[in-house]
């Protein structure tokens, strides 16, 4: 009985097993770095504000403390968006007739909050608190990046659930002293990493990873 397929059927199935293989993980990882890429992630992309504020004039140049402004990230989960009275604090006094601060003088005016766009802005279904990891000794700068540079603001890290882990599995060489947690220019000294698990043990930080620790 006659071949049905020519012997070289065999060859063609095979390059074309390889190549459908191929083309499948050439997929997943152009799907990956899609998903990590800034236009998903927005990481380093200045997001476009209302009005044009600058922590690196404010923090780096006039030295304001963080918690002057973010007054609840020491005791809550949300660091806080100040209300437009604590902007009017300086600016009813200070460029107080610049056209590039009206909306904040017309918030004021109307008792209408300021519709700023969110930076780090975290999925619904994940929940972090601001207060147990300044309280821990964790910098501003370990997750928003050094914000006295920044001219106008973005957002430092991807915020994926792997860049969180990776800390929280080893979270001792994120610590420095509590007392230099808003301070932007604090390095760690060259023995830190020998010391950081004492830190941890020190300060009694559990490496919780279980999935309700962050998705509740």
């Amino acid at each position: 009985m006659p071949q049905v397929f020519h012997p070289s059927t065999n060859t063609f199935s095979r390059v074309s097993i390889l190549t459908l293989v191929v083309l499948l993980l050439a997929a997943a990882w152009i799907v990956g770095a899609v998903n990590r890429s800034p236009y998903v992630t927005h990481a380093g992309v200045v997001r476009v504000q209302p009005v044009p504020f600058s922590h690196k004039h404010h923090v780096g140049a006039l030295g304001i403390d963080c918690r002057y402004c973010h007054v609840s990230v020491e005791d809550s989960a949300s660091a806080g968006i100040p209300p437009t009275k604590t902007c009017m604090n300086c600016h009813s006094q200070i460029f107080a007739d610049s056209p590039m601060l009206e909306p904040v003088r017309e918030s004021f005016r109307t008792d209408r909050s300021i519709e700023w766009t969110r930076v780090h802005d975290l999925p619904d279904f994940t929940y972090f608190d601001h207060s147990i990891h300044v309280r821990k000794g964790v910098g501003c700068v370990t997750c928003h990046g050094r914000v006295d540079d920044m001219p106008l603001t973005w957002r430092e890290s991807t915020l994926h659930m792997d860049w969180c882990l990776d800390c929280h599995r080893n979270p001792g060489p994120h610590l420095r002293p509590v007392s230099r947690v808003f301070d932007m220019t604090w390095e760690p000294p060259p023995d830190h990493a020998a010391h950081a698990e004492d830190l941890v043990r020190d300060r009694g930080i559990e490496k919780r990873t279980d999935c309700w620790t962050c998705h509740r």
